[in-house]
């Protein structure tokens, strides 16, 4: 029986300390905060303003459990890496409001001076993957991150530690990930940890995902915005700004003899969803090797993002979210819905009212 019991002690004093135990970090639906510590242009008192305690007490009410707050290197260091003490004061300030009113936290570093998911689109260039000080720079912020924030308890607070990579190649993301994890478990061997895949936490790069092993406290991500003619239709930041013609959903987004009477211009924007059906089955179908990654490792699987753009027609919106809040409650998929009050929300930022009941009744029924 010693000799049992010794070897016992061998092997638990063999494994990684943070896989002794699994934090009671559990989600299921939840908002993104966004446009506040992070693509945002507010300061001062106006962005003081942005984000109040109301806000974090109505959410609890509404029936969430989590929010994701997104934030920026350049709101919180300069250029130089000091800090920028107004945002550092409004992100611990929001998370003793999420422990006052009992709703986790992800703390997402979302755009960093070295990569920013939508570079290619605006003509700027990711140094992250090839340089390898930047890679340093990302793990010193996290650093300091930790810091700041190791207070907050494990069971309330996550890390999300890169939001949306666009490695050029996959091993470069896997190799990155290994990197981060290796030094933040140093500092802080307990703490739930988002994992993304690459190319923007695309459902489809999920095969390509290497997740570091006898870590519990790991939970993986996607973002879902598809079928995106839907999502962000009329949206004036890409391609589907020049289309305003008719859009169904679900069934064929647009019908052939539509497609018919449609300019050449908008033609090129619809032509890939003609004869294509999006219903609840394909979105379900889409995030099937998610499913099976999450299942190989079994860790938790969280839907990070997904949304639809104020501009799509209503029925054809409100039909689709409640099909994705459907799927995610099948498949057993956490989710945090891109936005609270910006663009995809139901809240007005101004009034901090409520602008879109019937979103919200869809997502918290």
């Amino acid at each position: 029986m010693k000799r049992i019991v010794t070897m016992v002690l061998a092997v638990l004093l063999a494994m990684p300390a943070f896989a002794v135990r699994k934090n009671n970090f559990e989600l299921k639906r939840g908002i993104n905060m966004s446009h506040w510590l992070s693509q945002g242009y507010a300061r001062g008192k106006m962005r003081e303003q942005r984000v109040t305690e109301a806000d974090f007490r109505q959410l609890k009410e509404f029936g969430f459990d989590h929010v994701r707050i997104p934030i920026d290197e350049e709101q919180f260091w300069d250029e130089q890496g000091n800090k920028l003490p107004d945002a550092w004061s409004l992100l611990t300030r929001s998370l003793d409001l999420c422990v006052k009113y009992e709703l986790r936290a992800v703390v997402d570093l979302h755009i960093i001076r070295s990569h920013y998911f939508n570079a290619a689109n605006e003509g700027k260039e990711n140094t992250l993957f090839d340089d390898p000080k930047a890679q340093d720079r990302l793990i010193e912020m996290w650093f300091e991150l930790s810091d700041s924030l190791k207070r907050f308890p494990n069971d309330w607070v996550a890390y999300e530690f890169m939001n949306e990579p666009v490695a050029p190649d996959a091993d470069q993301w896997n190799e990155l990930i290994a990197k981060v994890h290796k030094a933040l478990r140093s500092r802080e061997p307990q703490r739930t940890l988002v994992i993304g895949s690459n190319m923007m936490q695309s459902y489809d790069t999920f095969k390509d995902l290497k997740v570091p092993r006898h870590d519990r406290n790991i939970i993986l991500s996607f973002h879902y915005y598809h079928p995106m003619l839907l999502t962000h239709y009329r949206a004036s930041w890409n391609e589907y700004k020049d289309y305003s013609g008719p859009l169904h959903y679900p069934g064929e987004m647009v019908h052939q003899d539509e497609f018919d009477r449609l300019t050449d211009k908008q033609k090129a924007v619809v032509k890939d969803y003609i004869g294509v059906e999006w219903n609840r089955d394909r979105l379900k179908a889409d995030m099937a090797d998610a499913v099976k990654v999450a299942r190989k490792y079994r860790l938790p699987l969280f839907c990070g993002e997904w949304g639809v753009y104020q501009t799509a027609p209503k029925e054809e919106k409100y039909n689709w979210i409640s099909d994705m809040v459907q799927v995610f409650d099948e498949l057993g998929i956490a989710w945090t819905m891109w936005n609270y009050d910006s663009g995809f929300g139901f809240m007005n930022s101004r009034t901090h009212q409520l602008e879109d009941p019937r979103m919200l009744e869809i997502l918290t029924r």
